[in-house]
């Protein structure tokens, strides 16, 4: 009887979609389809006689309330509603420091037009929720295999600390972004190259 693994699918949002945006303008994913290529790739790379089950998947982005209502909504309303999918989206953050003058190095808060703030939102604690959630739910024994979809380098002790406990951690990027982190994973699957069977 051929082994099983269940796949877990763990999913930086706007790393995914701008990435997938560099590829191709204008594409849009089938959120439904997506998971189910990435556990079938997954399962093929570790071991094309065993059985790949796709177990969930976490997408975690983050939204500006006063421009992104709609991000929010689609995530909550739709996105959440997909089979085995946990969407996590945190509403972003008003930057402390204001944007500097290249010349004279001043802060610039407010525009001196319109007298809007100058600060820009920033993502805070999206990152950790990923790696906090690898390494959790491996611990409580939810995934024999995970699958991470992000280039940023910060997942790399994650992706070493759960590769050392005997888990196999894939990337699922975009090369030649995120070399570190898909050479510090067990494999890796090229998603450009997928991108037509995953395709709204």
């Amino acid at each position: 009887m051929p082994a099983e693994y269940r796949v877990h699918i763990f999913v930086d949002f706007w790393n995914f979609t701008l990435s997938m945006k560099e590829c191709e303008a204008a594409f849009k994913t089938d959120w439904r389809t997506f998971p189910k290529i990435l556990t079938r790739e997954a399962g093929r790379v570790v071991d094309a006689t065993a059985l790949a089950i796709y177990s969930g998947m976490n997408v975690y982005g983050s939204y500006n309330p006063a421009t992104d209502g709609a991000l929010k909504h689609w995530a909550t309303n739709t996105l959440d509603t997909f089979p085995g999918v946990n969407a996590l989206f945190k509403e972003r953050t008003r930057k402390r420091s204001a944007p500097k003058c290249p010349a004279c190095h001043a802060a610039v808060e407010k525009c001196p037009h319109c007298g809007s703030d100058m600060r820009g939102t920033e993502e805070k604690g999206i990152d950790t929720r990923i790696a906090t959630d690898l390494v959790s739910l491996a611990w409580e024994k939810a995934y024999d295999i995970a699958v991470l979809v992000s280039a940023d380098q910060d997942f790399v002790p994650a992706a070493e600390y759960l590769q050392n406990k005997g888990i196999k951690v894939i990337h699922g990027g975009f090369p030649p972004h995120g070399m570190l982190l898909r050479q510090k994973c067990w494999a890796t699957i090229d998603l450009p190259r997928y991108r037509l069977e995953f395709r709204m």
